[in-house]
């Protein structure tokens, strides 16, 4: 059974987005692929997973779960087939079948396969033979359809881009069955409307390609190898339009890739963030060194054919590292951050700040998860791993009070700056271990009535968990990005006083394997 290990966080290695290193909570519970009951395991603090990275996942980016993609289409597969009758046409007529020899010698023949033509024969099989059969059934079968994207079997991204959507959700209904079932019953999916271009946030590399040539686009699944993308069929239409403009606008520069082989080059990544009410866009170039060659020139050309870019940032990451974003910025263009509306609420958001990437699904999610804790007014909330402080600040006008824990420090300032944009007074925001917090309010008897918790891919950890049942909430509004960690933390919760009473699923990632839940948790002692 294949095991994550420290060298092969897919977030990093496939397109540098890793749920540990966003830091949102100091520990991973290491999870094989096709597992739902593992184990605890500490964080194995490689390199690739080290805290000091902030960049979070990407939903997304669904490397991680690119076998899950695989596992629903066979299960699609499984059902078409009970339906079918078996023909004795193509894939019948074809198996090989052994004959022994008078000398005892075993030689395989395939069964009705067309004799060679002599010299005078046609070469078009006779109807009623089975090479006219079987001629037959090739003209009746459907061709191969060519793929909605060209590069769909090298970058890895998208297992399901050519599978019909109502398909898509119907094999992550029976994966989401069949794995929380014994728990709950999940209630059916919401859906996107229009499942195309829902990314607004892309990250493209920036690197030599296999001829040595500068390319811009994504690491080819499982490797570095850069598979040039021009635009994608989930990623904002806008976003990919400016990454293209700054691919062209190199050689004038003369600003060079970056070669992670040889260590030389300048330009890392580029990542485009647009804020979808407000329209607001931030462009992050991701250099090796803070100096961009006529700077002021090159930002002038760049906003002025995309005038609808409303900040540019240069970010300084000169390490070797799988790592997108380092640890130090320069403001050179614009305010250095974009606002956003979700669920009536203003954000603040920052390159290094997590902010879902769908965000019209998002709003679904959000609004699904704060309906799910039922708030009376009187509650007083925990938001952990709570990021900018999203579901914190929207739930507030429906509780008593709100305490938000995060690690990242970035992320506690926006959230800070959206409480005061917010105008709310009984939220705060507080940098700090989620789980070290609730053990220390278990200590000193203080309680909780309901907790969010969203935890990466990898789902929590045993130690938050236990922390979570010590302070007794009444309800606990779990978002789950992965099935599988969900299944294995239901079931802790289940054997320590907790039954799940509600799960619904949201389709954050179309043509995705990722699965988005919001499971509602009720204290049963």
């Amino acid at each position: 059974m294949a095991m994550l290990t420290e060298a092969e966080c897919p977030e990093c290695t496939s397109h540098a987005y890793c749920t540990v290193c966003y830091n949102r909570r100091g520990g991973i519970a290491v999870l094989p692929l096709h597992s739902v009951r593992t184990p605890f395991m500490e964080h194995p603090g490689s390199r690739s997973l080290q805290i000091e990275c902030i960049e979070e996942t990407d939903i997304i980016n669904d490397f991680v779960h690119h076998s899950m993609g695989e596992i629903m289409k066979e299960e699609i597969r499984k059902e078409k087939g009970k339906n079918k009758v078996k023909t004795s046409g193509r894939g019948t007529d074809t198996k090989n079948v052994s004959m022994k020899t008078a000398s005892g010698k075993t030689i395989k023949k395939a069964s009705g396969g067309p004799e060679k033509p002599g010299k005078n024969a046609s070469s078009k099989p006779s109807p009623g033979t089975k090479a006219g059969e079987r001629a037959e059934n090739r003209k009746d079968s459907p061709k191969k359809k060519r793929s909605r994207c060209g590069v769909a079997g090298l970058c890895g991204g998208c297992s399901m881009i050519n599978m019909p959507y109502d398909e898509q959700i119907r094999g992550k209904q029976k994966v989401l069955d069949d794995l929380i079932g014994e728990f709950v019953i999940p209630d059916k999916f919401i859906r996107m409307k229009a499942p195309d271009h829902y990314r607004f946030k892309v990250t493209s590399v920036f690197a030599p390609d296999r001829k040595g040539k500068p390319a811009c686009g994504i690491y080819r699944e499982g490797t570095h190898e850069v598979i040039p993308i021009k635009s994608c069929l989930i990623e904002n239409i806008q976003a990919d339009r400016i990454i293209q403009t700054i691919f062209s606008l190199l050689p004038s520069f003369r600003i060079h890739v970056y070669d992670e082989d040889m260590d030389i080059g300048l330009l890392r990544y580029v990542q485009v963030r647009v804020a979808r009410v407000t329209k607001e866009i931030m462009v992050t170039l991701v250099m090796t060194d803070p100096v961009l060659p006529s700077r002021n020139t090159f930002v002038r050309e760049l906003t002025k054919r995309h005038p609808e870019i409303t900040t540019i940032i240069i970010n300084v990451n000169d390490r070797n590292t799988t790592m997108v974003l380092g640890n130090r910025e320069t403001v050179i263009y614009g305010k250095g951050y974009i606002e956003d509306v979700l669920c009536g609420k203003r954000f603040r958001i920052s390159s290094r700040s997590f902010y879902q990437v769908n965000p019209l699904m998002t709003e679904k999610l959000y609004n699904i998860a704060i309906d799910a804790a039922a708030l009376t007014g009187k509650e007083t909330v925990l938001d952990t791993y709570c990021g900018i402080g999203t579901i914190g600040i929207i739930a507030a006008p429906h509780a008593r009070r709100v305490v938000g824990i995060e690690l990242n420090a970035d992320a506690v300032r926006d959230a800070q700056q959206n409480i005061k944009m917010n105008e709310l007074d009984n939220i705060e925001i507080l940098q700090g271990d989620a789980t070290e917090f609730m053990i220390e309010m278990a200590q000193n008897g203080t309680k909780a009535d309901v907790i969010f918790m969203d935890p990466p891919r990898s789902g929590s950890t045993e130690e938050f968990m236990r922390a979570a049942c010590d302070i007794s909430p009444k309800k606990i509004v779990y978002i789950s990005c992965s099935p599988w960690s969900l299944q294995r933390d239901l079931e802790f919760f289940t054997e320590n006083g907790y039954e799940a009473r509600m799960a619904i699923p949201v389709d954050m990632f179309p043509y995705t394997s990722g699965i988005e839940t919001v499971v509602l948790l009720t204290h049963t002692k």
